[in-house]
């Protein structure tokens, strides 16, 4: 068993005006679930937070899950874009799931869905990357 097997549960809330977020870890995956509005207002915070945990944890995958996400803006599409890229340098993988149809369009307009993994819920992510 090497330190990526250990099961590490690490949860947080965050509340920004229009934005609720919560972030916990299993394993090396960083699951964020967002619930509201992701815009230029409270992206930055947000980013912080994230770019810590991974760092602090060696995070390979970060999964958004986006079934209560209600809108997000060109900043949200950045945010994620420079979250791919931090992660593919040490080959990890940004996934993306639980998307209602204006939020999916979004993706595929702006071709997240060329450079992140789309999956239906967290359940097929957990398939996909094996984790119980």
């Amino acid at each position: 068993m090497n330190k990526f097997d250990t099961i590490f549960t690490y949860m947080e809330r965050v509340e920004e005006m229009t934005l609720k977020v919560e972030m916990f870890i299993k394993r090396h995956t960083l699951y964020v679930r967002l619930d509201g509005e992701l815009d230029q207002h409270n992206v930055e915070n947000i980013r912080v937070r994230i770019i810590e945990l991974i760092d602090k944890y060696m995070i390979r995958y970060l999964v958004f899950n986006f079934k209560k996400l209600q809108f997000m803006d060109s900043s949200g599409i950045g945010f994620i874009i420079g979250r791919y890229n931090r992660l593919k340098k040490s080959h990890g993988e940004v996934i993306l799931c639980s998307m209602n149809e204006s939020i999916k369009r979004l993706v595929l307009l702006s071709g997240l869905g060329k450079i992140c993994m789309i999956k239906q819920d967290e359940e097929e992510v957990n398939d996909y990357i094996g984790v119980a």
